[in-house]
């Protein structure tokens, strides 16, 4: 039997020997460049390029990414990063379910390996997107320290900022390109204090970013303005009686996150019977009992949760299909064409819950607000059959900024048809519904979407 010491050394020495490795294989598979991938016929229709950056070198921090140049002009186009939700959603979801260029058919898939199809109204049309799993724990990207695990809300944008410095320094042709932060669901929140951070280093020390502006789509913003929303939203889609809806703004007095009274809580608990089989993340779509987590976990009710490996491929409902991007990131071919590190995540899931998280930014509200004064342009969007993060509650905390209307609310079009209803205020502050769209408004509405971003990034009114 080993001493006690002895075997300390040997775990001293495994983890020595495994930070080395990491390290040695860091330096040699930092980029790859992608022309292939398991589940896609032939050669992809677009540059992609995967790879690590360290944000953390003293606790052993990569952030894994996933890059595709501008199918239209990279040179020129802006770049743009996008902050996938969660927390603890990879970047890949953004990629192959939200506004990448690549997509799942999950009526075809029957078993093995899911096919992926090229889909033609990504965002990658009109810029270059930079897909990123973050923070540490979540897709790809590790920790070679529990200490690199322990993050939190402005720890994540703080690591963002520098994985963007860094991804710059290595990339130089695209300094000078329009710079853009994006991101939906959780990533919403992050994404202005992300901005704020790289207005500071831009101020501070002159950091490489061409920083124009940033877009948050059903952002998670503020508990309070995100909750109180839900409510009214519920009557004004007609899931609530107007006896109950007024009974519980009464009782309540409009206030729901925090119950002051018995009576209170004993009408938000009626309010919950009757929406229990609704889907919250689009009110018109089936309710499936997948677990799909939530923005912050504010819903009232959780989905419960639903083994994807023992459960048949039924896609009875879009939820179904949140299980093929699991299923394709697991397979050892797929590992090894996007050049991950041996050893580093073992299971790969879509979503990962992050123990170590903490919520310390309890408000973004102020962030926009100081990022929209320093002249940076803002896109918020909402999918407008999205009751978790409901536009009630974004407009109320865009109204709280008390600024200017600058173009009141009106229809924005495609196709000639009405893809939802937009206001624009003072400080360069856009924001749009889109019609018919949920929780997040790329995945239902892609075509609109695409549209969306197109013209404002290009400066053309909606």
């Amino acid at each position: 039997m080993p001493h006690p010491m002895q075997e300390t050394n040997r775990l001293v020495l495994f983890s020595v020997v495994f930070a080395l490795f990491c390290s040695a294989s860091h330096l040699v598979a930092a980029r790859k460049q992608i022309k292939y991938l398991p589940g896609f016929d032939g050669p992809l229709p677009f540059a992609l390029e995967t790879g690590y950056v360290e944000v953390d070198e003293e606790k052993g921090v990569e952030l894994f990414y996933y890059f595709i140049e501008s199918q239209n002009n990279p040179k020129e186009d802006p770049l743009l990063l996008w902050v996938t939700g969660g927390p603890g959603c990879s970047g890949f979801l953004g990629l192959a379910l939200e506004i990448g260029p690549l997509s799942f058919d999950p009526e075809r898939y029957r078993e093995g390996l899911p096919s992926l199809h090229y889909r033609s109204d990504s965002w990658t049309q009109v810029s270059s997107v930079i897909f990123v799993d973050s923070p540490a724990g979540t897709g790809f990207s590790y920790s070679r320290t529990l200490e690199g695990l322990q993050t939190s809300d402005a720890e994540t944008a703080r690591r963002l900022r520098h994985f963007l410095h860094m991804w710059l320094e290595e990339h130089p042709k695209f300094k000078s390109n329009p710079l853009y932060i994006a991101g939906d669901s959780y990533g919403g929140k992050i994404v202005p204090v992300l901005t704020h951070e790289i207005a500071i280093a831009k101020e501070l020390y002159g950091a490489p970013f061409n920083l124009k502006g940033y877009s948050a789509g059903n952002p998670y913003t503020d508990r309070n303005f995100d909750f109180d929303g839900m409510i009214p939203f519920l009557h004004g889609t007609a899931l609530l009686s107007d006896e109950l809806y007024e009974s519980t703004k009464k009782s309540c007095s409009g206030k729901y996150l925090h119950p002051n009274s018995i009576n209170c809580v004993t009408y938000l608990d009626a309010v919950s019977e009757v929406i229990k089989d609704i889907n919250p993340y689009h009110i018109l779509e089936p309710y499936c009992e997948i677990d799909i987590p939530g923005p912050g976990e504010i819903l009232i009710r959780k989905f419960a949760k639903k083994l994807f490996e023992e459960a048949p491929f039924e896609n009875s409902c879009r939820g179904d299909g949140y299980r093929l991007p699991t299923l394709w990131a697991n397979n050892d071919t797929v590992r090894e064409a996007l050049g991950i590190l041996e050893g580093t995540v073992v299971d790969w899931n879509r979503c990962n819950k992050l123990p170590n998280y903490t919520m310390d930014i309890p408000s973004t509200v102020p962030y926009h607000l100081n990022v929209t004064n320093k002249g940076y342009a803002a896109l918020i969007y909402s999918g407008d059959h999205d009751s978790c993060i409901s536009y009630v509650g974004t407009q109320a905390w865009i109204k709280s900024l008390n600024f200017s209307i600058i173009d009141d609310w009106r229809p924005w079009y495609v196709g000639g048809q009405v893809a939802g209803f937009t206001r624009r205020y003072s400080n360069n502050l856009t924001f749009a519904t889109v019609k018919g769209a949920g929780h997040t408004a790329p995945e239902f509405k892609p075509e609109e979407c695409l549209a969306m971003i197109r013209r404002w990034l290009s400066g053309e009114p909606f």
